[in-house]
């Protein structure tokens, strides 16, 4: 018995031995948390809102400028895809969402150091940080690329590099903290799903402070400025409302019923606002014009993305209606009326749609869908968070393009020249152009 005893206690201590002595696996730990379904719908959506700038946008914008600026306008969102890609990486995710100050994050995730193949961000604890970095990366891409829009045909290409990574850091980052990554903004409870205020009220205003600064285009008024080919901008709103469902769907980064429920609601505010626009144009102009019927579908689809994940489908049916109605009177009396050229209507459409969207989600939101009551549900408070988050938006997004212009115009000029700009700037910037 005292040498089976003793042979035991022998075996006991090798086992402990070799469990201190074997390699930790914490990541095995972290790795429980991540669920594979969630990961396979974001990297999904990462896909889908990508697809959204390239080729959505370069296709929605080309196919609403004159022939000989084509290539310029496509050579814009495919920039704001590599540049805004690259800082993102080296220091925009890190300030954007690691950390929790009220103004801006910090630079712990710099060049992504520290990130692991089962690190999580604890804003998305289901799907490896890695991919949440790149989904929200995709936001950042399009968000840079729609303020190109204000001031198609016109800009020089140098200038708008600049431009870009400037307003990248210190328009998108500030405002993409502030809402979603813990800023102070999120700390009041504004509510903003999927970019109403970051992405779509940001790229507007910027771009109608853009659009002033740098004048109208030659001929504004004057000359016939139509698009050169309006089905490639079908194509383009065909892929942008499709990716919208990534854009808005994967907003609750995971594959559960309240993507479903966002995706439902994106879709519903896209039909009713084409089809509202179109009804304005057919009682107005006797004939519903496609260039319309998109851009009623891109008001709705821009309006209800704030809202998306905190009302139910049938509030995307009103939102969408109210979106074709609004942004149709920007883009008509609004427009007209203050003698602004935004080319492509990007305040108009996403400016006014965002700010619309925004306070309309304070009204609809509904606690079983978002965990957050709006006006109708008894919380007439949440309007008044909103309009807060409007404002800032509005202010802080106006006042720092005006002064990156201003900067920027101090190294290269923003515009090109009269001669460039009546030859086209797909010739005069890019040495190339469509046959």
């Amino acid at each position: 018995m005292g040498a089976l005893s003793s042979r035991a206690a022998k075996l006991a201590a090798l086992s402990i031995l070799a469990m201190n002595c074997w390699p930790a696996t914490p990541a095995f730990a972290e790795a429980s948390t991540v669920n594979a379904a969630d990961t396979a719908w974001m990297m999904v959506a990462t896909a889908l809102v990508l697809m959204m700038t390239i080729p959505g946008l370069a296709l929605f914008y080309s196919g609403m400028v004159r022939k000989k600026n084509v290539l310029a306008t496509m050579a814009q969102s495919l920039a704001a895809v590599a540049i805004v890609s690259i800082l993102w990486v080296m220091f925009g995710y890190s300030l954007a969402f690691v950390g929790d100050g009220p103004w801006i994050g910090t630079l712990d995730r710099w060049f992504l150091s520290g990130m692991t193949m089962d690190s999580v961000n604890p804003a998305a604890k289901t799907i490896p940080e890695a991919l949440f970095m790149l989904y929200q990366m995709t936001f950042a891409i399009i968000t840079v690329a729609l303020v190109a829009g204000s001031v198609a045909d016109r800009m020089r290409f140098s200038a708008y590099l600049l431009f870009s990574i400037g307003w990248f850091v210190f328009v998108y980052l500030p405002l993409a903290h502030w809402v979603w990554g813990g800023g102070f903004l999120a700390t009041m409870g504004v509510l903003d799903f999927a970019g109403g205020l970051v992405v779509h009220l940001s790229a507007g205003v910027g771009g109608l402070v853009a659009a002033k600064v740098m004048g109208r285009r030659h001929g504004y008024g004057s000359e016939n400025l139509s698009p050169f080919d309006l089905s490639l901008a079908v194509i383009g709103t065909g892929l942008l409302w499709v990716g919208w469902f990534g854009f808005n769907g994967g907003s609750a980064l995971a594959a559960n019923s309240r993507a479903v429920m966002a995706i439902t609601a994106t879709h519903l505010a896209a039909c009713a606002g084409a089809l509202t626009w179109g009804a304005i144009e057919w009682a107005t102009r006797r004939k519903p014009s496609v260039l319309g019927m998109i851009s009623g579908a891109v008001a709705g689809l821009g309006t209800i993305t704030p809202a998306s994940g905190f009302v139910s489908p049938w509030h995307g049916i009103v939102i969408g209606l109210v979106a074709g109605l609004v942004c149709f009177w920007a883009c008509t009396w609004l427009k007209h009326r203050f003698n602004y050229d935004d080319s492509l209507d990007v305040f108009g459409v996403h400016g006014i749609g965002g700010m619309t969207g925004t306070l309309l989600a304070g009204v609809f939101a509904t606690s079983a869908i978002g965990g957050t009551a709006g006006l109708i549900e008894g919380h007439p408070q949440q309007v008044l968070i909103q309009l807060y988050g409007i404002a800032a938006t509005l202010v802080w997004s106006g006042g720092v393009t005006f002064v990156l212009l201003k900067l920027v115009s101090a190294f290269v000029p923003l515009r090109v020249s009269l001669q460039q700009e009546l030859e086209g700037l797909d010739i005069s910037q890019h040495g190339e152009a469509l046959q």
